[in-house]
């Protein structure tokens, strides 16, 4: 899963520690968000979602959750 939280943040000019406070979390969090490190609970994904007035699929992109490791073919 990726995100679009560091582009929403310039958009809205927050640092990241104001978004931190924002939802309740430590600044690292956003930081390992940002880096794609870490997946957000889906509390905080709506958290992270209100804040920038969009909708959870528009912050949070799924990626390729059908890839085969064995043969690194999509299976559908």
């Amino acid at each position: 899963m990726t995100n679009r939280i560091k582009e929403f943040r310039a958009r809205h000019n927050i640092t990241q520690d104001e978004l931190a406070k924002r939802v309740n979390v430590r600044r690292e969090t956003i930081v390992f968000l940002e880096k794609n490190k870490y997946n957000p609970s889906l509390k905080l994904a709506y958290d992270l979602a209100q804040v920038f007035s969009v909708r959870i699929e528009d912050l949070f992109i799924l990626n390729d959750i059908f890839n085969d490791d064995t043969n690194g073919k999509q299976e559908k």
